[in-house]
């Protein structure tokens, strides 16, 4: 894995035009862009078929949606940092020490939970200055760098939680993390409104015009007069800041954390963002592309689960979603390049 991600594959257009399929607005045929959405459904059917009268219900349905939540935010945060030529690593470390310090301070130290919260936050600010800082100032690989700061993220986690998983959070919080509208959690409409937000800074501002050339090429930005190193900075410190966002909003709904079970989000993490390259804007991560390499996360984890299939299962299925999104991106990639 290299530490610079080039975010600006063009958007290929594979066929000739006397036999052109459907295409969207942006050239490329409506199937290719969808296909990962196909994959999701086709792995909807899989469960469906092996066991009907478990994954045919509404609630198993609900669960798929509520429980993406940390996909979502992880893949969310992770996205600004790839979208801008950088990565960030530390990005589920961040995630884990903000749902970590939540429960930590207000059940072990007392710490009013306003005040847990807003730590956790800061904290979590803190880490992508330090990132920041050590890849723009001192210059060091970003690799390098995010993986040591994640390290030193959940060995800090760690001291904080007593090395134990924390909970007893006051049931209020709880309770309102689990508020359903339409069926579906507060955790699961905050990553929904996220992805809007995203969407919006990033295609409809002059800002995310500044984050898309800098993403593209760093010295030609650079010479149309932008502040390139401030852009790549502000990716660090707000990609760790919804980390530490989601971290709160998963800690809430879930009661509770374990600092050590930060590391198995990475695998994740990766599939969700890099299935966003390969949906909807094809070559580009993208907000809403997270959302759809999220669900499908999330399906096969829960199905997995359903099925009383976990640990080493899991394991191959997140290495695999993510070989398949990886594989999709190249394959994209190479036919724009051909194009």
């Amino acid at each position: 894995m290299t530490s610079r991600i080039d975010a600006s594959v063009a958007s290929p257009s594979l066929v000739t035009p006397s036999r052109a399929p459907r295409k969207t607005r942006t050239g490329s045929p409506f199937w290719q862009r969808y296909l990962l959405v196909g994959l999701w459904l086709a792995l909807i059917v899989v469960f469906v078929s092996i066991s009907p009268e478990r994954f045919l219900s509404l609630p198993v349905a609900l669960s798929v949606f509520s429980s993406a939540d940390v996909y979502v935010f992880l893949g969310l945060a992770v996205l600004l940092t790839f979208y801008v030529g950088e990565i960030d690593l530390s990005v589920p470390f961040v995630f884990g020490l903000s749902a970590t310090l939540v429960p930590s301070l207000s059940g072990l130290y007392g710490v009013p939970l306003w005040l847990s919260i807003a730590l956790a936050l800061v904290a979590s600010v803190v880490v992508g200055i330090v990132n920041a800082f050590f890849v723009l100032r001192i210059g060091v690989d970003p690799l390098v760098t995010t993986l040591g700061v994640g390290a030193v993220v959940q060995g800090l986690a760690l001291v904080v939680s007593n090395e134990m998983p924390q909970a007893g959070l006051p049931p209020a919080f709880t309770a309102f993390a689990s508020t359903r509208l339409l069926g579906l959690t507060v955790t699961f409409w905050s990553g929904l409104l996220l992805a809007i937000l995203l969407a919006y800074i990033l295609y409809r501002t002059p800002l995310g015009r500044r984050m898309t050339f800098v993403g593209a090429n760093h010295e030609v930005a650079r010479l149309s007069g932008i502040s390139v190193d401030r852009v790549r900075a502000g990716s660090y410190v707000f990609g760790s800041l919804i980390a530490g966002i989601g971290g709160v909003f998963v800690v809430a709904r879930l009661g509770g954390f374990d600092a050590s079970s930060s590391t198995s989000y990475l695998m994740p993490m990766f599939a969700t963002v890099f299935a966003s390259a390969a949906v909807i804007t094809l070559g580009r991560f993208n907000p809403f592309g997270v959302l759809i390499g999220a669900y499908f996360i999330s399906t096969g984890t829960l199905g997995l689960k359903v099925l009383g299939l976990t640990g080493w299962t899991q394991q191959v299925f997140y290495g695999g979603a993510l070989i398949l999104a990886v594989s999709m991106v190249t394959l994209v990639r190479k036919r724009s390049g051909g194009a």
